[in-house]
């Protein structure tokens, strides 16, 4: 079945009615040096049975607000409508359920950490599905799958906008897609749903800084993050936008270990797997990786520059410190990477789900980051003294939304002299 697949995509990419990119030429680079047999060969330790089916998510307080907020200090899970994600790779899910090397351009939106829509929590965790929990009507959510470089319709991608191969420089273009497709998407109030936005981009510009270090500069890396966030906040209302923070990803150097034949990581990422150890440009690399880091909370950590009474960006830092899930041993564990050795299975894309969601009801200062995937994370509920979505440094002092009678009390103490005379 993926055989069909890939061969149809690359008919279609051949015609020229779709134009391919640089990740077709380095797919197919990587895959010329592989013998037919481990072309055909299968590893179903690396996929979800359709069958799998998983106890469910339950929280004391699963309901959404007595009225829609206007607030977004004061947004529960149940209150968000929408959902959409922008991103790389890691976000369309690209051969994250391949049973084979010939399935890697398949893109598994629909189990993608962040927005995968397939079945119910009890099939994938996702961000989508643990949502789904609180709102059942949730929109975007992606329901299906599609290839790399073959057009695709909105049904099967949902609200999934993510781009195989993309660069931080491609997330403005993103982001303008985005906006369309959400003001113009039948079925959703545009100017009072509440949407939740997830965004991680970056990886591929550390993959590709020697190639280009002024383009994938980290100073182009802020610049295009900046612009985005600023159109959303220009012209999107009542979004909540995760950032999530990239990963160190030194480590993805130690995945190609237990199988050398993962001759697809070099493909992709040859700026990180070609130096040498303790190398000057490895060690240029890590830096950069970890100055791209540092950038991004400067940007959004204790800041309020993309803000509005209806807008937050929250930056979310569960991978800031994440190392691959390990093997007792202490090998990495592979059944968590596709056989790229470069991108996550169903069983990595949950974790980044689960970690997502503990941060998103964490405050900031008190957000838990990864240090191992080896350690599965355990789902929290949304506290009961602020079941709110964090938005604020602040918000942690103001656990519960004003009431319309302090309201309008407060509306009274601000009124003038003359005029509160006139009402009593």
């Amino acid at each position: 079945m993926e055989r069909l697949w890939i061969a149809v995509a690359t008919c279609v990419l051949a015609s020229g009615s779709v134009k391919a990119n640089d990740w077709w030429g380095q797919y197919e680079e990587g895959i010329r040096h592989y013998s037919e047999e481990a072309l055909n060969k299968e590893f179903p330790e690396k996929t979800r049975p359709a069958s799998f089916n998983r106890p469910t998510f339950q929280c004391p307080d699963m309901s959404p607000s007595p009225s829609v907020p206007s607030s977004v200090e004061f947004v529960k899970a149940a209150d968000i409508k929408v959902i959409a994600a922008l991103g790389d790779s890691l976000t369309t899910a690209i051969g994250a359920n391949a049973t084979t090397v010939l399935g890697i351009p398949i893109e598994f939106r629909h189990v993608s950490w962040s927005i995968g829509g397939y079945g119910s929590f009890q099939h994938v965790i996702t961000l989508a599905n643990i949502l789904k929990l609180f709102n059942p009507n949730l929109l975007g959510a992606a329901p299906g799958k599609t290839v790399h470089g073959m057009q695709a319709h909105i049904s099967e991608t949902g609200f999934n906008l993510a781009v195989t191969g993309h660069n931080t420089f491609n997330l403005p273009g993103q982001t303008r897609h985005l906006i369309d497709t959400l003001r113009g998407y039948e079925g959703l109030n545009f100017e009072k749903d509440w949407k939740l936005l997830t965004i991680l981009m970056g990886m591929n510009d550390i993959c590709d800084y020697c190639k280009d270090k002024a383009l994938f500069s980290v100073d182009n890396f802020i610049h295009y993050i900046t612009v985005s966030l600023e159109m959303l906040m220009n012209e999107v209302p009542r979004m909540i936008v995760n950032v999530v923070q990239i990963l160190p990803m030194q480590t993805l150097r130690e995945v190609q270990k237990p199988t050398p034949g993962c001759l697809l990581q070099r493909s992709f990422c040859s700026c990180l797997i070609e130096p040498v150890a303790r190398s000057p440009e490895l060690q240029e690399l890590v830096e950069v990786n970890l100055e791209f880091q540092r950038r991004l909370e400067l940007l959004l950590l204790h800041s309020d520059r993309f803000s509005r009474d209806d807008f937050a960006v929250v930056l979310q830092p569960f991978l800031k410190h994440a190392d691959p899930a390990r093997l007792p041993s202490g090998k990495i564990d592979m059944t968590f990477f596709t056989h790229d050795c470069f991108h996550f299975t169903i069983k990595g894309h949950e974790e980044l789900a689960k970690g997502l969601w503990n941060n998103m009801f964490q405050p900031e200062g008190g957000k838990t980051t990864v240090s191992s995937f080896s350690d599965p994370i355990r789902l929290i509920c949304p506290p009961k003294e602020h079941p709110y979505i964090f938005t604020r440094p602040t918000a942690v002092l103001s656990a519960q939304p004003p009431s319309q009678a302090s309201v309008s009390m407060l509306s009274l103490l601000l009124l003038p002299p003359l005029a509160f005379v006139a009402f009593c």
